[in-house]
């Protein structure tokens, strides 16, 4: 592996020097009582990043929006989002196992939401219906190429929110993304929702976490959510730490992966294979005209030394990242224009 150029995700990345002294040297406590100072001190700082109240840790971004789920639909009651949503698509359905919560999809359009028709969606209260509860939205968008919804988008469903009395959750797993790629302040994304999950080991180079963020009240509520899925943590400060290495030195610099995931889309677009406009850090790529499937194309490219995610049968996805230089650019866009090509 060590001679493969990873882009398979944004996951793959590991602690740097700096990130591993701050977790060797982080003061710790018991965070089930609520005694580590690290982990208190990451998340006042996330809450204060996005003008709430509170946050809280967990140790996975599926938790962390099944917590912040939880705090907004009840048992028995509705989501909606859109069919490719992470929170439907790549969380077990949990949803539904932990959260008793029915969920209902739009038509996958990434980016491109449509408030009026996730307006028509809503059910009201009365005559037996599964009446709506929240609106969810991932931003960026994973499966939607990372793309980047418009913050006039988000506002008008605050507004759609707002008018059928609904809350609003953003699952930001790689809202840095959009806040680099669109300026757009991290305040300005969390006035607009009642509950936001974010994460710092997707782009940002932390080895795992992400954190709840919302009221005071929610977020005191998800505390008893959080340790009855089994994500109470003990002296985990040493891992609060790479997070705050991580939103101090890792967030601007996101703009390098944002201009390599352009020279990799460059590369692969004469060949017809590029699925969708590339904002940020992920190339979603389209083989339908091509010969070879995603597989397939998959094991050609790590033949080419190049390590690539499948996602379907004739989709794939390119993910730039802390761990890869310009260098490795070069010679990734010098093998996948050979695939491609051959």
């Amino acid at each position: 592996m060590a001679d493969l150029i990873d882009l398979r995700s944004d996951t793959v990345t590991r602690p740097t020097a700096g990130m591993r002294e701050a977790m060797a040297t982080a003061e710790v406590g018991d965070d089930v009582y609520g005694e580590d100072p690290t982990v208190a001190a990451l998340e006042a700082e996330v809450a204060t990043l996005f003008g709430h109240e509170a946050a809280l840790f967990a140790p996975t971004g599926s938790m962390a929006n099944q917590i912040a789920l939880q705090l907004v639909v009840p048992v028995g009651d509705e989501l909606l989002c859109d069919a490719d949503a992470h929170v439907v698509t790549y969380e077990i359905g949990a949803a539904a196992a932990y959260g008793g919560i029915s969920s209902r999809t739009w038509p996958a359009v990434g980016a491109e939401v449509d408030p009026d028709l996730v307006a028509a969606m809503v059910r009201p209260d009365g005559y037996f219906a599964v009446p709506t509860r929240a609106i969810a939205v991932e931003q960026t968008h994973n499966r939607g190429g990372g793309g980047v919804i418009p913050l006039p988008t988000l506002r008008r469903l605050r507004e759609v929110a707002d008018e059928h009395g609904l809350a609003l959750h953003c699952d930001g797993a790689r809202i840095w993304h959009a806040h680099v790629a669109d300026g757009v302040p991290l305040h300005e994304y969390g006035r607009l929702f009642d509950t936001l999950s974010v994460c710092l080991s997707k782009g940002l180079g932390a080895p795992i976490g992400s954190l709840v963020v919302g009221s005071a009240e929610k977020v005191a509520r998800a505390r008893f959510v959080r340790k009855r899925m089994g994500g109470g943590m003990r002296q985990v400060g040493v891992l609060a730490a790479a997070g705050r290495y991580a939103l101090a030195h890792h967030v601007e610099r996101l703009a390098e992966d944002h201009a390599r995931a352009a020279r990799l889309a460059e590369a692969v677009a004469p060949f017809g294979v590029l699925a969708g406009p590339v904002r940020t850090n992920i190339v979603p790529l389209d083989l339908t005209k091509h010969p070879l499937d995603a597989k397939q194309f998959a094991a050609a490219a790590r033949a080419e030394g190049v390590l690539v995610s499948v996602l379907g049968p004739r989709t794939a996805r390119l993910v730039t990242h802390l761990d890869l230089t310009d260098d490795a650019i070069t010679r990734a866009t010098e093998s996948l224009t050979h695939t491609l090509r051959a």
